[in-house]
């Protein structure tokens, strides 16, 4: 499969809309204010463009609140997006603890095309079983070369600090999947401002990412985000997607960080905010069996119905049965390897 043939097709779709490039293409105005991006010879980037607060601190195993701040100065939009803090299977060595918790961007790339004034928008959800991947992996050059679409590339959440949850309306978990949901609609709010087409966005992403795409078409108001969505490689029916024992997992967690006094979710969330972000995370590596088995030990949950913002309280086959969910059009894919992950690794 042309998984970059499959995104151009895609894209060309549906076209139109009377956008405009602003007249300093580097240059854009967005409510916080001015940012400043690069010139990459075939294409423009915007790149770590912040869509939330920084979840950390008080904020952090919290929903996303939406970017608050003003930019007194130009916001240097030149910086290549960090990861989300993770333990990453493919960073060699014993020390594998990637990224910073502080990394709810957006990324966009923009093609240069004389011919167009506004472009249609592929919002894309990178993979890595929910414990790993970021932003920057995936390139870019190549879409951008065949000048049809905008790209926006976003982060979000992974792992504990994404998918820990107790199952209850304390730490109900889901956040990674909450901080894509508030990426799509600062991308509805702003995507014009960059001579995006806001009507006009295709979701697409791979493995976790593919399910994650699913996951949020199982909103019913998914429509007023985005016009279709493309799974490759994952959608929310696979076993490792919405996993059963969260809630012993994260009491594991605590145990594992020096919070086994905990006895209930509220003192566990309470403990776990006091620690610092790679304690957790480096805590990752005593629920794998061996290499990086069991891939995806947090992933994303049933929530009560009494959680506030909860993204997800029923099974997704009874989403799907019940038939309110995102009315769009939906293409999935797969490949003769899917599923050989875990015997790659023995």
């Amino acid at each position: 499969m042309n998984y970059v043939g499959l995104i151009i097709v895609l894209s060309c779709l549906w076209l139109g809309s009377n956008a405009s490039d602003p007249d300093d293409p580097l240059l854009v105005q967005l409510p916080q204010g001015k940012l400043r991006g690069r010139d990459n010879g075939s294409y423009y980037s915007y790149e770590s463009i912040p869509y939330a607060e920084p979840p950390t601190g008080d904020l952090r195993f919290e929903a996303p609140e939406p970017y608050k701040q003003k930019w007194s100065d130009i916001f240097d939009a030149t910086k290549t997006p960090v990861a989300c803090l993770q333990w990453d299977q493919f960073t060699p060595g014993a020390n594998k603890l990637v990224g910073e918790e502080d990394c709810l961007t957006v990324s966009i790339y923009k093609p240069k095309n004389s011919k167009r004034s506004s472009f249609p928008v592929v919002a894309h959800i990178h993979g890595g079983a929910f414990m790993f991947g970021a932003a920057w992996q995936n390139g870019h050059e190549n879409v951008m070369r065949e000048g049809k679409f905008i790209l926006v590339k976003i982060s979000y959440r992974l792992g504990p600090l994404g998918f820990a949850s107790t199952g209850d309306r304390d730490l109900p978990g889901n956040y990674g999947l909450k901080d894509q949901r508030l990426a799509l609609k600062w991308i509805k709010q702003n995507i014009a401002s960059f001579g995006g087409e806001p009507q006009n966005v295709l979701l697409i992403g791979h493995s976790a990412g593919g399910a994650s795409v699913h996951l949020q078409m199982l909103r019913e108001d998914f429509g007023q985000l985005a016009k279709a969505a493309f799974s490759f490689s994952g959608n929310a029916l696979d076993p490792w997607v919405v996993q059963k024992g969260a809630r012993g997992r994260a009491f594991e967690l605590g145990r594992n960080v020096g919070c086994e006094s905990a006895e209930d979710s509220a003192s566990l969330k309470k403990c776990l905010k006091s620690k610092s972000a790679s304690e957790l995370v480096t805590a990752v590596r005593k629920f794998l069996v061996f290499s990086y088995v069991p891939f995806a030990p947090f992933s994303p949950v049933l929530e009560p119905s009494d959680a506030p913002d909860a993204f997800l309280t029923q099974d997704p086959r009874e989403v799907i049965k019940s038939g309110k969910f995102g009315q769009v059009p939906w293409a999935v894919s797969y490949v003769t390897e899917d599923g050989g992950y875990n015997a790659a690794l023995l």
